[in-house]
């Protein structure tokens, strides 16, 4: 079994930064033998995926309405990705989500993530 702990969240001010963190921990658990996801959700909304890394070679994607503004990146050795949030806009305020699954290409789609951790809010005001 997989445990992801995401922290980070918070309120801030439109143009402020936050960095998010996900730390993953399970028997055997290798951060390079899975992808790691992060996903938000708003009230009302679809949760939709926002950035990807694939910790074993550092690649990564993101969707097109953080690009330029989201920087995603692994510490391999403490089993933790981070996503760097700089330009924050109210549109981004939600809750925040890391995923992961074990050995299959980065994606934004979440039926493609098996383990889930429980959020982070986060809140950006105009």
């Amino acid at each position: 079994e997989v445990q992801l702990q995401a922290s980070g969240g918070g309120l801030v001010q439109a143009g402020e930064s936050l960095r998010l963190s996900c730390t993953a921990s399970g028997r055997g658990f290798k951060l390079h033998e899975h992808v790691i996801g992060w996903f938000r959700q708003a009230p009302g909304k679809e949760r939709e995926g926002v950035s990807c890394i694939d910790p074993m070679d550092g690649s990564t994607i993101y969707a097109d309405s953080v690009k330029g503004r989201f920087t995603v990146s692994s510490d391999n050795a403490k089993n933790t990705v981070t996503l760097q949030m700089s330009g924050l806009k109210p549109e981004d305020s939600a809750m925040y989500y890391c995923a992961t699954v074990f050995s299959l290409p980065c994606s934004l789609k979440r039926e493609n993530f098996d383990y889930w951790g429980q959020g982070t809010q986060v809140t950006v005001s105009s």
